[in-house]
């Protein structure tokens, strides 16, 4: 190429060499998903990476090749681990291939998804509808996809806050509210929901903690007293938010008696589904979600029990109308139109707090489509069935304990060979799980539950097998064994 025809810009200059390194990149992901179960389930970034990777911005350009080459030495080989057959950390999907190539050609189409007449508006709207399909929904209500879970809740209790409201909260804000707007939740409840409540103005102290039952779900004669001294001390009751999978245990409400209350009380039925809402895929969890589709609201997360790549949530509002006049704002320059590219007929800034959105769509339209809803299905009662195996074998071990009901896929347990105080096991097994960590044997997580440190497996693993589960049960005896005699 003669200098005088070289125009900068972002494109490669060599279209030839980016053809063959974006192969090449493509050939290592497929290897490195296809062989994953032969590497650390994790590792800790050495410090000499860590250094590489605080050096100052670079002012001048790097070849590609180069860049992909440190991301290799870098980035690549110390990932989180979520990829693997025995991560079960907090909750969190795989991914799959197709869904990562999904958002590949999702970058390279790079649509924003805030509105206008175009491919990507369809695909989103099309996902949606097939959620609210999933979840029972009516055809008419709407929905949105988000970054996950928590953002789901929020946009899910913005809108209960403002068609409970007993005034234009959009219009003259919390400034003079005359009564004191009140939530409900379990003590069981993902932390989101009170961060929601803190951004949506109402405080902390409006968000009123319900007790739960020994398995974990939400006392509803305590739920009832709390509504009924509630309205006599002045406060204006508009919500309860019930659990479609507790974040600790995988506990479920009693999601059809919260929907029968919230009617008679007249208050908003949110349901926090991002642990187990996509489980009515399974006919073993189905039932256990009776009273979902009564809700006003479902938030629910994809990149969980579904395995999109991160980012992939939704939430679903029963009331379209209630929904767009909670968020809807069109500036003159954003005028919808009947032609040309703002002539969509769906614009999904109108729905959310974002004009600018990526196409997360795609790669869950993709995914849905290669795999079939039934076969989600089965990988989540597969996983159901991995929870009560695993459950078996603590169970049959003298040297662990339950520490909860089996709750979908979520088990709590720990090491106790007996013979020691409650503050010695919850220090041996705090040790224990970082040991198990560190020697890249499994990645489990943790909680407390009623003073006591528990081992957590959420398996929302599609490539986990039994196998894996006999593994750990041996691991943490065996690693419980090597530390007692520190702990006695």
């Amino acid at each position: 190429m003669k200098k005088s025809d070289y125009y900068e810009t972002l494109d490669p200059v060599n279209w030839v060499e980016m053809r063959i390194l974006a192969h090449r990149m493509v050939d290592d992901a497929i290897t490195y998903i296809e062989q994953v179960a032969e590497r650390p389930v994790w590792r800790p970034v050495p410090n000499h990476i860590a250094a590489r990777l605080q050096t100052p911005a670079p002012y001048e350009p790097m070849a590609a090749a180069a860049v992909y080459n440190e991301f290799l030495e870098t980035i690549f080989p110390y990932p989180m681990g979520n990829v693997h057959p025995r991560f079960w950390s907090w909750y969190m999907g795989n991914g799959t291939v197709f869904g990562a190539l999904g958002d590949f050609l999702a970058a390279v189409m790079n649509s924003n998804l805030g509105g206008g007449h175009h491919a990507a508006i369809f695909v989103e709207e099309q996902v949606v509808n097939w959620m609210k399909e999933i979840l029972s929904l009516p055809k008419n209500a709407s929905g949105l996809l988000v970054s996950g879970g928590s953002m789901a809740n929020l946009i899910g209790l913005a809108v209960a806050r403002n068609v409970k409201a007993d005034f234009d909260i959009r219009e003259t804000g919390l400034q003079n509210i005359p009564h004191p707007m009140t939530i409900y939740a379990s003590s069981e409840v993902h932390s989101s929901a009170q961060k929601a409540v803190e951004l949506l103005g109402l405080g902390n102290k409006s968000l009123h903690i319900v007790p739960v039952k020994n398995d974990y779900t939400i006392d509803l004669d305590a739920l009832v007293a709390m509504i009924t001294a509630d309205r006599q001390a002045g406060f204006r009751p508009i919500c309860v938010i019930g659990n479609a999978g507790t974040i600790n245990t995988g506990a479920i409400d009693d999601l059809n008696a919260l929907a029968e209350l919230s009617k008679e009380e007249d208050l908003w039925f949110h349901v926090d589904g991002a642990i187990g809402a996509v489980a009515v895929l399974s006919e073993k969890a189905q039932p256990l979600l009776a009273g979902m589709e009564k809700a006003d609201s479902v938030a629910l997360d994809l990149h969980k029990w579904m395995h999109i790549p991160f980012e992939a949530g939704c939430i679903l509002v029963r009331s379209d109308d209630a929904h767009k006049k909670t968020f809807s704002l069109t500036p003159e320059y954003l005028a919808h139109e009947t032609r040309g590219l703002p002539g969509g007929h769906l614009w999904f800034a109108d729905y959310g707090i974002q004009l600018s959105r990526n196409f997360r769509a795609l790669k869950v339209w993709m995914s849905i489509k290669e795999h079939g809803l039934n076969r989600f299905g089965r990988m989540i009662g597969r996983n159901i069935e991995q929870a009560h195996y695993f459950g078996k074998l603590v169970e049959h071990d003298p040297e662990m304990e339950l520490m909860a009901p089996i709750g979908l896929d979520i088990v709590c347990f720990r090491f106790n060979p007996g013979g020691l105080s409650n503050d010695v096991l919850n220090s041996l097994n705090k040790e224990l799980l970082l040991q198990l960590h560190e020697q890249s044997i499994a990645v489990p997580s943790y909680t407390t539950l009623n003073g006591r440190y528990c081992l957590r497996i959420a398996i929302a693993n599609h490539r986990s097998r039994y196998e894996d589960f006999d593994l750990l049960a041996r691991e943490v005896v065996r690693l419980g064994r090597e530390l007692i005699t520190d702990y006695r």
